[in-house]
């Protein structure tokens, strides 16, 4: 008889508890704060099964408005990838200024050799194992853009490298890959 009503205590603590954890995450009051919906929005379009080398997705995030900006290769992509950060939980609007690249062979050409030619570079290819790998090559009627995020700045100057001589482009190359750790010059 005492297991029973220990046992029933217990089960109704444990409601009690998780009842109590639920109604605090979801109380309409609580709006999550623009940093945290920055990492959901992040997550939703790194997880976008489509998502990959040849677009570039930029947000903002502000008072819980997103902001997009980039290009993607397909009409249909902007359009969902806008579709499912409007679905994000405390997400007010979404302002959705992706362009869409033009859907030619040629550029499609391009952007393929000059990603061989990238992460098949032996100071580039640990990147190509990722799964969303963090150098994205942008080809607009065949000016090309890199973006994207590498270790270093000699890294960066590889990449340059490696598309200069990959293909022909229309243009100089923009190189807008960021460097985490920069060097400092000593001296």
């Amino acid at each position: 008889m005492k297991l029973r009503i220990l046992s029933q205590l217990l089960v109704g603590g444990a409601l009690l508890v998780g009842a109590g954890g639920a109604s605090a995450t979801t109380t309409p009051g609580n709006a999550p704060s623009d940093e945290a919906l920055a990492n959901r929005v992040r997550h939703e379009i790194v997880m976008y099964p489509y998502y990959g080398i040849f677009d570039n997705v930029n947000y903002r995030v502000v008072n819980g408005s997103v902001d997009l900006t980039g290009a993607v290769t397909q009409p249909w992509k902007k359009s969902d990838i806008g579709k499912s950060l409007q679905k994000i939980p405390g997400v007010i609007s979404v302002t959705n200024e992706l362009e869409v690249l033009p859907l030619s062979p040629m550029d499609n050409q391009l952007r393929f050799q000059i990603a061989r030619a990238i992460y098949r570079d032996p100071s580039l290819s640990r990147y190509a194992l990722q799964a969303v790998p963090p150098i994205h090559v942008i080809v607009d009627n065949g000016h090309v853009t890199l973006e994207g995020v590498v270790n270093n700045n000699l890294e960066k100057q590889v990449a340059g490298m490696r598309t200069a001589t990959a293909g022909l482009s229309f243009g100089p190359i923009a190189n807008h890959l960021r460097v985490e750790n920069p060097s400092t010059k000593k001296g």
